[in-house]
Formats: structure tokens, sequence, C-alpha cells
């Protein structure tokens, strides 16, 4: 398919403004991250229902497998979706056989979201010939334990936040989810379907946050596509535009106001709070350090200039010093930033340039 967005969406030159912080070494920061995420593997023990074929021509396999034992001695279960084509149409058709391998995207979810809720873009992907994956993130979906929205999330969060000095403390609030897509992708390259050299990652909102962290330090993702994702919370808080962050997880920010003696959230609440349970994302692990470590790999920021969630001004930090480190690797074809007009949605075309993204990149 010939990929048209390159040239009807260019970049103008005032994206690139504001001169963006010195961070250590790419390299120093990768393994900064993860050690911070870092902890014991255990045996994935995938447990599958089967594929199934639906009547609208594609197979769907759900199953689980176990990421972490935590402190308590429970073991974490991963709830995954994996969709494909009943009948890959692959460009020889003499390799369409059962056990031919596709390239497969793993798809992430918003805040309040599931993996069921990725099932459109995944049959999309898949009318592709590419393998659509998902899972639920902490504290969502199949993992909330029955409750609906982010109410458990939230919760999670909060709990996190009051963990004591010493005491074991998980990271909800997207970092425990990083390591799961981590745990995913040592399963996924076992697969007889799909082609462990060919992996991408698309993620929306929480799940766009979530994609630069975990695929900026991964190298099996060779396709990276932060939806409505990128930002700089460190210039967020410097510039007094968190409040739309905050709100997105209301329940921690209100209580970490009233452990601190504070009336209302404000920046003091959101700095202490983010730093304990988001360590190092005002600094090293923000946006406009993560994103250098994609150089190389082709990227494909969307966003949103009204976006209150990921104010547009600290964004271009972070695309900034994207287009520094591309421009340094010597492979600027491979990055693409479309920024529309719009607030904290996802366009159809948004998607549709997603779309054609991996089918330029990942075929």
């Amino acid at each position: 398919m010939r990929f048209t967005s390159l040239l009807l969406l260019s970049l103008a030159p005032a994206l690139w403004a504001g001169e963006p912080r010195q961070y250590p070494p790419a390299s120093d920061v990768k393994a900064a991250f993860l050690k911070l995420l870092d902890r014991p593997k255990v045996n994935a023990d995938i447990k599958s229902d089967g594929p199934k074929e639906t009547k609208d021509g594609f197979v769907i396999e759900h199953l689980s497998f176990a990421s972490e034992k935590k402190a308590n001695g429970a073991i974490e279960r991963v709830p995954m979706l994996i969709l494909k084509p009943a009948k890959p149409q692959l460009a020889k058709p003499q390799l369409a056989k059962p056990q031919a391998k596709l390239p497969a995207v793993l798809v992430l979810h918003g805040t309040g979201g599931s993996m069921q809720g990725m099932v459109p873009f995944m049959k999309e992907l898949a009318k592709r010939n590419i393998i659509g994956v998902a899972i639920d993130a902490r504290y969502h979906g199949e993992r909330s334990g029955g409750v609906n929205g982010a109410a458990a999330y939230n919760e999670a969060i909060v709990r996190a936040w009051k963990t004591k000095p010493g005491e074991p403390m998980e990271h909800p609030f997207y970092y425990d989810t990083c390591w799961d897509h981590w745990r995913a992708l040592d399963y996924l390259v076992t697969r007889k379907d799909i082609d462990a050299d060919k992996f991408g990652m698309i993620g929306f909102s929480m799940g766009g946050i979530e994609t630069w962290l975990a695929a900026s330090v991964d190298e099996r993702i060779k396709v990276i596509v932060p939806v409505i994702g990128v930002q700089s919370f460190r210039w967020s808080l410097d510039n007094d535009q968190w409040q739309a962050r905050a709100r997105t997880i209301k329940a921690p920010h209100d209580q970490a106001a009233k452990d601190l003696g504070e009336s209302a959230v404000n920046q003091k609440v959101c700095r202490e709070l983010w730093n304990k349970v988001i360590p190092g994302i005002l600094d090293h692990f923000d946006s406009p350090s993560m994103l250098r470590l994609c150089a190389g790999r082709p990227l494909l920021i969307l966003s949103g200039s009204k976006d209150p969630n990921c104010p547009y001004e600290g964004a271009k930090l972070a695309v900034a010093a994207a287009k520094q480190a591309y421009h340094d690797a010597k492979c600027p074809e491979k990055l693409n930033v479309i920024v529309e007009d719009v607030g904290h949605i996802v366009t159809p075309a948004q998607q549709r340039t997603a779309l054609e993204w991996f089918e330029r990149w990942l075929k």
C-alpha cells in the first residue's frame, strides 16, 4: 500500500521549538529503567481456551500467563487476546499455510479500558495480515476484581502511595504493566504463528505512555506508535498544566493531598505522588529522555494540539529530543509526527495512519 501520510502531513518547523533538557546517555537511562522494573521471572504457565474461529473470518484465542510472583506469594496472571486472520492472504500464495508466520502488534488500552476494547483495531490489523495482541493492564478488565472502569486501578495506586519505606511496593501506575508486556513478548516469541523479528506496539492514552516506556528499552519492538500519550510530565508540572493528568486518577491525588496536609491537589501533591509511584518520570524516565532510545526503529507519534492530558508544549520537547536522536542515528525518515487540532481523543485519521505505518514497516 502506498504510504501518503508522510507527504500530506509534513512537520511544521514550529513543532521543534524549545530546547530539550540534558539527560544522561541513552544507554544509562535504558539500564536504569530496566533495573528499576526488574523482578524474578516465573514460568509463563500458559493457560489457553484454545483458538476459535469467528463468523467474520478471524481466529481469536483467549489465554493467560504468569508474569511474576508477588511479595505475598501470589502469582500475577495476565489475560491476553490473540487475534489473527483465519486465512492469511500472503504475498506468495504458496506460503499461505497454517504454520506461516505473521508480524504481530501489541495493542495497549487506555485508563479504564480493557483488552476487549482493542478488538476492533486488532481486526483491522488482521485484515492486513498482522496478528493483534492485547492484554489487560494492571487492575483493568479481567484484573479489576469485577470492578468496572478505573476504580480498582485508583485503589491500587492509593495503596502504592501509602506503602511505608522498606515495605514491598507495587507500581501499578504504568510501570508494572510495562513488565507484563515484556513478559508477554517472552511468550510470543515462542509461538509458531508469529514472526519474532516483526513486532510492533501501539497504545492509546495510558497505553500510549506505556508504549514509549516499554518499547523504548525493548528492541524486540521494531515499530512503535504512541497515540495521545507523548508529553513531558516535568513540563506539565513546572508550567502548571498538571490538572488534567491528575484527574485521570483522581483518588490517589486526593489521598496524597490529604496525607500531605494540603487543602486541595496542587503541584506539591503531584510532585510527591508522582515521584513515589512512578519514580523518575519527572527526570530521566520522562518522554523527552525515553524517546531517544527508540532511534533507529520506526516511530510514529500521533497527538492532539488541544490535548489537556498531554499538553502540546511539553509534547514538543519530547518530539524535539526524538528528532535530534533520529538525526544523529541518520534515519530521520523513520520518525513521523502528526498533530491534529483536537483534544484527548483518537481520530479515525490517526487510526488509519497507524495501520499504514505498520503495513509500511512490518511487511
